[in-house]
């Protein structure tokens, strides 16, 4: 069991993105459920975790922040000042802060709670529900290199992590934050198309969607560029190629990298 292990984990919120850490540590073997808990305001939600993973909840923020050594702030970025002022009192000596709240810097994080406090800030996406996230994490100016093992360690149990510097997570914001959005228009784009072709649109919504799994899990597993995958199933005169072309002509690879420059630039207005 890694240094998780060792930890007092503990989750302020319940919803989604709590639950998917909570189910993916658990799945992984990083912990075990009584090193985790988790506060809610909703008693439903609270059951639900409850019965669904084993662990403790509670509606006591402040008796969380004094019982984990590592404290995930995950709640929306439109109530973190009342959630961190709820704990901030509390929160254990020498407790790591990790939040996944979008938009909100180390630097307010870190004016909200007691002085000298080691932050870190995680970008996951919505995959993580299904265990296949994409994360960014950047550091505070007090959080350690051990800090950073330990985060990555975390989100590596809901799918991939890496470290980034904070100025960047704009940018992660439009293409990994985001992302899952473009790649369900894919998927549907993709579906309609089959459908046209004169697919079922039970089939074509399958075979869309594993074609796209299949096609990252390829790129993630063998390591090679994108374009040296593509060519090698685009053989000359053949179908690929015709598909491809069409692709080219509408704009598509300009289009994407407009929509994720978009997104970063929203996520930047946001967060003054």
């Amino acid at each position: 069991m890694s240094g998780l292990g060792k930890r007092h984990i503990g989750l302020l919120g319940g919803g989604n993105m709590a639950e998917a850490l909570i189910r993916g540590l658990l799945a992984a073997g990083v912990t075990g459920k009584h090193s985790l808990r988790a506060s809610d305001p909703s008693a439903e939600r609270r059951a639900h975790l409850m019965a669904s993973y084993g662990i403790e909840t509670t509606a006591d923020n402040p008796a969380l922040a004094a019982w984990a050594d590592l404290l995930v702030v995950a709640v929306k970025p439109q109530v973190i000042k009342e959630a961190l002022a709820s704990v901030g009192s509390a929160i254990k000596g020498g407790a790591l802060v990790v939040s996944i709240a979008a938009g909100v810097s180390t630097s307010r994080i870190e004016a909200a709670l007691p002085k000298g406090t080691r932050v870190v800030r995680a970008m996951p996406n919505a995959a993580a529900m299904a265990l296949a996230a994409a994360t960014a994490i950047a550091p505070g100016a007090h959080a350690e290199s051990g800090d950073l093992e330990l985060v990555l360690r975390l989100f590596e149990s809901v799918g991939r992590a890496v470290c980034v510097s904070e100025s960047t997570l704009d940018a992660v914001t439009g293409l990994s934050g985001s992302g899952p959005a473009y790649v369900m228009l894919v998927i549907e784009a993709l579906a309609d198309g089959g459908v046209r072709a004169g697919l079922p649109r039970d089939v074509a919504l399958l075979l869309a969607a594993q074609t796209v799994y299949g096609g990252a899990k390829l790129q993630l597993d063998t390591g090679e560029h994108p374009a040296a995958l593509k060519d090698r199933v685009t053989s000359p005169g053949g179908t690929t190629i015709a598909g491809l072309a069409k692709l080219e002509a509408a704009g598509v690879r300009g289009a994407f990298i407009d929509a994720v420059e978009a997104a970063a630039e929203r996520s930047r207005e946001l967060g003054r």
